[in-house]
């Protein structure tokens, strides 16, 4: 079990490191404390590179080698988040105003009073543990980036987030659904890592279409994505995403590494009007997925299947919807899973 803090002291005096076990001896035995020590700035860098783990440094200014103003100005070099405290056996302002202008945190005098050590201390590991916290918070957001839409992290940021959690609206979209035609007999003849990589190339084609039109992706689905377009010109922005993910997909030539001679193209579906958007999920185990459902969704799923590798289809409404934006060609009625009635279905067709 490692210690909750580890502290690198650089100081070329014996003594200092008797003392500061001396008198640190509850802290160490604790394992709240974890002391590492080097004799000089040359000695502090390797112990650094060995101990990345490092918290914070308190560092004496005359060493031999490699003093301390130079060790500081090294470690604002490669590690400019890290907090060093300097000693100086002088206290003299020369050094003081240069160790602060290097980015110093603070300093200490020697001969060492100790409780202006430990309250030093105490100030520092506060700080680096708020930098390290702030680092992780910018992490963590920057993850949830890569997997949830801006308007929902903009609402989770909200008050009301708790509350509202099981809220929905009926909202005005395009759902644009995108598949892998033929991914599965491949997933079935090629090693796992081959099919993953080839997955994720084919998604991230997908994705970047979507994002470049103003969409999102609502959730990929095996080898298929669920991606909603909102607000001004919402159609035809998902169309033009469509376009862009057929074209990319199919102009992929060479194979990857390790793959079949063929590569898979895509079937899309594409549909528009009101959905419904909200939290679907279970409160027992406390997991939501922040979704889009309703009859809209389902028949762009359901123009998908029907549609051949390489189509985009949409239906008649969606045709007189669109306008003259896009040239498009009667496919002609086909029977759709829970419609009571033959569906006019049209084509996108690309215009180069």
């Amino acid at each position: 079990m490692s210690a909750k803090y580890k502290i690198l002291v650089v100081d070329d005096e014996d003594d200092v490191v008797q003392l500061i076990r001396q008198k640190f001896r509850r802290q160490i035995r604790e394992q709240e404390y974890e002391f590492v020590f080097a004799q000089n700035g040359i000695e502090a860098l390797a112990k650094l590179q060995e101990h990345p783990d490092t918290d914070i440094v308190f560092s004496d200014i005359n060493m031999p080698q490699m003093d301390g103003l130079t060790l500081l100005g090294k470690i604002g070099e490669t590690s400019p988040l890290l907090k060093t405290v300097i000693i100086s056996a002088y206290g003299d302002m020369e050094n003081i105003r240069t160790a602060m202008n290097r980015g110093a945190f603070d300093f200490i005098c020697k001969p060492f009073d100790f409780e202006d050590f430990e309250q030093t201390l105490s100030k520092a590991l506060k700080t680096s543990q708020q930098i390290k916290e702030t680092i992780q918070a910018i992490q963590e957001n920057n993850i949830l980036k890569m997997y949830v839409n801006n308007s929902v992290l903009q609402f989770m940021c909200c008050k009301q987030y708790e509350e509202s959690l099981l809220s929905t609206e009926t909202i005005e979209a395009t759902i644009l659904f995108v598949d892998i035609v033929g991914f599965t007999a491949i997933s079935e003849q090629e090693a796992p890592a081959v099919v993953i990589n080839l997955l994720n190339q084919y998604f991230d084609i997908m994705v970047k279409a979507i994002i470049a039109e103003g969409g999102y992706v609502d959730k990929f689905m095996g080898d298929a994505v669920l991606a909603v377009f909102r607000g001004e010109n919402h159609l035809a922005r998902a169309i033009r995403a469509g376009l862009s993910i057929n074209e990319c997909t199919q102009s992929i030539e060479r194979p990857a590494s390790g793959v079949q001679a063929f590569l898979p193209k895509v079937s899309i579906g594409v549909n528009t009007g009101e959905v419904i958007s909200g939290n679907v999920g279970s409160a027992t185990l406390k997991r939501f997925d922040f979704t889009v459902i309703g009859d809209v969704v389902n028949t762009a799923q359901r123009l998908q299947s029907v549609a051949k590798p390489g189509q985009i289809l949409i239906t008649g409404e969606t045709f007189e919807k669109a306008g003259d934006l896009f040239k498009c060609q009667k496919v002609g009625e086909v029977s759709l899973k829970n419609k009571a009635n033959l569906v006019s279905i049209f084509e996108v067709i690309p215009t180069r």
